[in-house]
């Protein structure tokens, strides 16, 4: 595949100080031939230099060099801005942190294929550590927390190739491009944490529909269960989730959320403050007052 020869279905990966990461994402994608694809690399700005050298060593691949640290939100909708502007019909938004397993692009694509109606589909994902276990395998969006809800359950022997759902992770994201030009791209100020939720109750509202594809399958390296969020973690999840809440819900979901949030956050933080965690306290502070 050549930088002028463009596929109808474009992946994305977004790389971002990960070298080791997203060249084992890159070789993944490049052993899955379930249906023609181009894979861009967009480096997001790395200070260390991993996106030069990628580029050096996957020179068949396009890439694109965003020269500042957009975040999740604005490095990924470059990538889409470029894949619309060379044609593609469906665009695979995917974390360089993931192993693809074969079969899984096209089984995504086939899904969309068959329902006209679908906006974006995404795949059963388990942990590279431990295949077996279940990240995310379906989700809703639940009004109550703000939040895209996982699954946990391994999808059955006979479970039907695409199921409803009201939030799909943007961990893996195929997305129609009919339905990114009608509802538009991921919100730029969000940065990072929240905008695949955004992106999804928007599409949902514009009368799309969503869907996980359980027989396509991929790894993805995350933390243990259990492991605590990160301060940045904390800070955008909230930040952005309280976004969601202004810009989409009625004032009725709207209470529903403050009357959960907020006690919840002050839970939260008194075990911070017992805990002496002054980051993390820190952190979620800030995400409760920022806009």
């Amino acid at each position: 595949m050549t930088q002028t020869a463009v596929a109808r279905v474009v992946v994305i990966v977004l790389n971002w100080n990960g070298e080791q990461d997203t060249t084992e994402c890159l070789a993944s994608l490049a052993r899955d031939a379930s249906v023609p694809h181009t894979t861009l690399l967009v480096d997001n700005a790395s200070a260390d230099g991993s996106g030069t050298r990628l580029h050096a060593r996957f020179p068949e691949l396009p890439y694109l060099q965003t020269t500042q640290n957009l975040g999740y939100a604005g490095g990924n909708n470059a990538g889409i801005a470029w894949a619309l502007e060379h044609g593609a019909e469906y665009i695979l938004v995917l974390n360089n942190d993931t192993v693809v397993l074969p079969g899984c692009v096209g089984a995504l694509v086939s899904a969309l294929e068959g329902s006209p109606q679908l906006a974006a589909t995404a795949p059963t994902i388990a942990h590279h550590a431990q295949p077996d276990l279940m990240w995310w395998a379906g989700g809703e969006f639940s009004v109550t927390k703000g939040l895209g809800v996982s699954h946990l359950t391994p999808p059955a022997s006979d479970a039907p190739t695409v199921v409803p759902c009201t939030f799909l992770s943007g961990c893996a994201l195929m997305m129609r491009a009919d339905a990114i030009r009608a509802v538009g791209t991921f919100p730029d100020d969000y940065f990072a944490y929240m905008e695949d939720v955004e992106w999804g109750v928007r599409a949902m509202r514009a009368g799309w529909s969503l869907g996980w594809v359980p027989a396509a399958r991929l790894l993805h390296k995350v933390p243990a269960r259990g492991t605590p969020d990160s301060p940045f973690q904390i800070t955008m999840r909230d930040r952005n989730r309280r976004r969601i809440v202004r810009t989409h819900l009625t004032w009725s979901q709207a209470l529903r959320f403050h009357a959960w949030f907020w006690p919840t956050r002050l839970v939260t933080g008194l075990r911070y403050l017992l805990a002496g965690d002054a980051a993390r306290l820190r952190a979620l502070w800030v995400g409760a007052i920022s806009r």
